[in-house]
Formats: structure tokens, C-alpha cells, sequence
């Protein structure tokens, strides 16, 4: 449930937020509503993840505290030379190694859906056309939905996913001009419905495929890896649901 934090999704949710939420202000106004629109997000996040952490404690944790002794090592002064070396190897090459080796295969994997057709259609529009009806449950979209699962390797690929579906480019499309991608995302159907399910489910869904990888490296428990795949991806799923239903009978 902890994966809300991951940097990657910071980048999409303030791009969102920006187009969608802050665009009924204007000047220092619409920068303020924005941050507030993805803090707020966040805050529901965090109070998810404290709400289920208390209902797995008395579930299936259910059970005596275990306790934990770490004994402190003696102080040492810092060698700088070798914790940046111990830093770049042991974590963030690593890192990087486990991410490119599930990265790369789907990337291949993304660019045959996207350029192999059956009957004038790529599979990945086959792909969003079969999601479709249950994404419209959650005020989203089958390409939404299908970039999201494309995009578990990393989450910074979700949005370049989604501009690639509605632009039929073929390929990752990378665009840096908020106002562009907004018009490009409106054109497609978007509203503030859109962006604000597309908010909540970039913070509450599956982690990514490299935070899955540690968490079944740490715990050698593939349960406790589908648990924490499944998890945040269900909340969101309800989340979603909820604010859906609601704004219809609302609006």
C-alpha cells in the first residue's frame, strides 16, 4: 500500500492536476489548487494504507507483536569515497539492472500492440475495446486502462502510453507542452471526472513491476507479492467506482 509514494507517479499526478483541476484558475491561484488537488490525493492514500494496515492487524496479522532487537554497531567516522561507491552499486545500479531487465521486454511488448493489426486494428486497441466497459465503471477509458497495465515497469510510461493510444503514433509519444496534452486528452473525451479518477488510480493501483520484484526478493512469499499487487489495485478500483457513481447522481 506504500507504493503511493513512489516518485514516479509525482510527475503524472501534477500534470493532471495542473490540466483538469487547476485550469479554473488562474496565475499563482491555479499552481496552489493544483498542489492542494495532489496533496489531498495523497492524504487519501495515507489514510488508506493506515485503514487497511488496522484491518490486516486484526486479521490475517492477527496474532502476539513480535519484537525486534538491533544492536548499534560502534561509531565509525564516515568514508565518504566508499558509501558514494557502496551507493552506486549496491543500490542504484542494481536498481537500475532489475528495472531495464523488466523494461525492456515490455517495451518490445508495447511497440507489437501498438503496429500489429488483425482486421485494420492494432491489438492494443483490441486491448482497450475489451477494458472498455469496465473502465467506464470507473470514469476512465479501455486505453486508460490498458496503458496502465502496460505501464508496470515503470509509472512515468502510463501518460506517454495513453498520448501514444489516442494519437495512433505506434510509439512512445513524449510530450512536454501541458496545453498540448490537454487538448489532446480532451479531444478525447477527458473531463475533470476523468482527470480526478485518473488521479486517484495512478495513486491506488499495482505497484511497479521493479517494487514487486524487491518485495518478493525481501519476503520470498509470492502471496505477499500478489497481496501487495492486489491491494492498492482493489481500493482503487472501489475508489474509483465510488467517485464515479456519485458524480453522476450529482451532476
Amino acid at each position: 500500500m506504500l507504493s503511493y509514494l513512489a516518485i514516479g507517479r509525482f510527475p503524472f499526478l501534477i500534470t493532471i492536476a495542473t490540466i483538469f483541476v487547476g485550469c479554473y484558475f488562474t496565475g499563482i491561484l491555479s499552481s496552489i489548487v493544483s498542489t492542494l488537488a495532489v496533496v489531498f490525493v495523497i492524504l487519501l492514500g495515507i489514510f488508506l494504507t493506515l485503514f487497511i494496515s488496522k484491518i490486516l492487524s486484526k486479521t490475517i496479522l492477527k496474532g502476539a507483536p513480535s519484537s525486534f532487537i538491533l544492536e548499534l554497531p560502534p561509531y565509525r567516522k564516515p568514508q565518504i569515497g566508499k558509501i558514494i561507491v557502496r551507493s552506486l552499486f549496491d543500490r542504484t545500479l542494481f536498481v537500475l539492472a532489475r528495472a531495464i531487465a523488466v523494461a525492456a521486454p515490455v517495451g518490445v511488448v508495447i511497440w507489437l500492440f501498438a503496429n500489429i493489426s488483425f482486421g485494420g486494428i492494432s491489438i492494443l486497441s483490441h486491448i482497450a475495446t475489451f477494458l472498455d466497459p469496465f473502465a467506464r465503471f470507473l470514469g476512465l477509458d479501455g486505453y486508460i486502462l490498458a496503458a496502465f497495465i502496460l505501464g508496470i515497469p515503470a509509472n512515468e510510461i502510463v501518460l506517454p502510453i495513453i498520448l501514444m493510444c489516442y494519437m495512433s503514433t505506434g510509439s512512445l509519444v513524449d510530450l512536454s507542452d501541458t496545453f498540448a496534452i490537454k487538448e489532446i486528452l480532451v479531444s478525447n473525451g477527458w473531463t475533470i471526472l476523468t482527470g480526478i479518477n485518473v488521479m486517484i488510480f495512478t495513486l491506488l493501483h499495482f505497484p511497479c513491476s521493479t517494487t514487486l520484484i524487491t518485495i518478493f526478493k525481501e519476503t520470498k512469499s509470492l502471496k505477499w507479492t500478489l497481496l501487495s499487487f492486489a491491494l492498492p489495485t482493489v481500493c482503487g478500483i472501489v475508489i474509483c467506482f465510488i467517485t464515479n457513481g456519485l458524480w453522476n447522481f450529482i451532476f
